[in-house]
């Protein structure tokens, strides 16, 4: 069964231990990301090991291939710096790119970093990608297939953000990713490679979309189930298995609007936090969850309504011991206990048939409610 994870907030809510839990209940996986690219930081822990992905799909630790969907961008930097890191792990992951995903230069890195400071950026260039696509100075993984074509469009766009660097290191790693054995480019639609499930496994959170979220402290993208119709078409869309995933609570990097941060909460700071306070992002803020946000998210996203099979998924639960609370309507709603909050939270979302919860970081810990 195709299964898919979106995330119901800001980011940060666990999508990749949602998906590595689903790629260890399905037979012959493939995980499939559907939108975002390096941006992505989602961690996985399993038999010992911890590494947070952004560009492989959280079932590697798990010997899962991933397939990069041409709504992804690829930075041959990251890529390749996170393969290292990967096999000096002793993991061997196996990723596909398609041919027509963006390719993120040192060019849109810079400029992301040096002009897009306030919106909650993770400054790695993905926004700037696809803006310059969208303006037509377009560079795909395709065209790395003739350098005189790749040469002539990377000068081009050196022009289109009127900035000279040193390309040396980047078109060393472009070389290196396109004759690495552990990472195949493929011109084919999805259901090419002899593979009995699909997880999906997405970028960034619903309140992030471009189309859902609150201009201008968006991601340049959609989040949601738009991309994934688009992937598999109406009626194998409408037969996935959604997860619909949310912390305990509200979280969100940088600037941008977020509610209940003024009401003081108890909700513990998890010393192995991967999401923290950074130079490009900004800080990494918490609050009381808010019903009243994941539920306009929840009707923002008019896909999500056309899918039979949903689950809701709450994450973090560990965090908020002395914190059972939220708000809804404005009111906040206090709990006599976790069960008594996942009840509440999941009928005031209209999800209470299927739910799992969990306590960070590991896969293994989900379990039905």
């Amino acid at each position: 069964m195709n299964s898919a994870v979106i995330g119901l907030g800001f980011g940060d809510e666990g999508k990749g231990l949602v998906t590595e839990y689903l790629c260890s209940k399905s037979t012959n996986p493939l995980v499939v990301r559907y939108s975002g690219g390096q941006q992505a930081g989602h961690t996985v822990v399993k038999d010992g090991v911890r590494h947070i992905f952004s560009n492989f799909g959280s079932g590697t630790l798990s010997g899962i291939p991933t397939y990069w969907s041409k709504f992804c961008t690829v930075d041959p930097i990251a890529v390749t710096n996170e393969l290292h890191i990967l096999q000096k792990k002793g993991i061997t992951p196996k990723l596909y790119i398609d041919y027509k995903c963006p390719i993120t230069t040192p060019y849109d890195a810079f400029h992301n970093q040096a002009c897009d400071k306030f919106n909650g950026t993770c400054g790695v260039g993905v926004g700037t990608t696809i803006a310059r696509e969208e303006n037509h100075y377009s560079l795909l993984i395709e065209d790395l297939r003739n350098k005189t074509a790749f040469h002539m469009k990377l000068d081009l766009i050196g022009r289109y953000y009127g900035m000279h660097l040193d390309l040396r290191k980047f078109l060393k790693r472009v070389e290196e990713m396109l004759h690495h054995e552990c990472i195949v480019f493929v011109n084919h639609p999805l259901p090419w490679i002899n593979k009995d499930n699909f997880v999906l496994e997405g970028s960034q959170g619903l309140l992030l979309d471009q189309n859902i979220g609150f201009f201008p402290h968006v991601s340049r993208g959609n989040t949601g189930t738009k991309n994934i119709l688009s992937i598999f078409g109406d009626y194998e869309f409408r037969n996935l298995d959604l997860y619909l995933v949310t912390r305990a609570y509200q979280t969100r990097h940088g600037n941008g609007p977020m509610t209940n941060e003024d009401l003081p909460h108890n909700i513990k700071l998890d010393p192995d936090e991967t999401n923290i306070t950074n130079a490009h992002q900004g800080p990494f803020r918490r609050s009381l969850l808010d019903i009243d946000l994941l539920r306009y998210a929840l009707y923002k996203d008019e896909g999500i309504n056309k899918v039979l099979r949903k689950t809701l998924v709450i994450t973090c639960l560990d965090h908020i011991k002395n914190e059972y609370r939220f708000t809804h309507k404005g009111d906040i709603v206090n709990c006599r206990d976790e069960e008594d909050f996942i009840i509440q939270v999941s009928f005031l979302l209209d999800l209470e048939e299927n739910v799992l919860v969990s306590e960070s970081p590991y896969s293994n810990k989900i379990q039905k409610f």
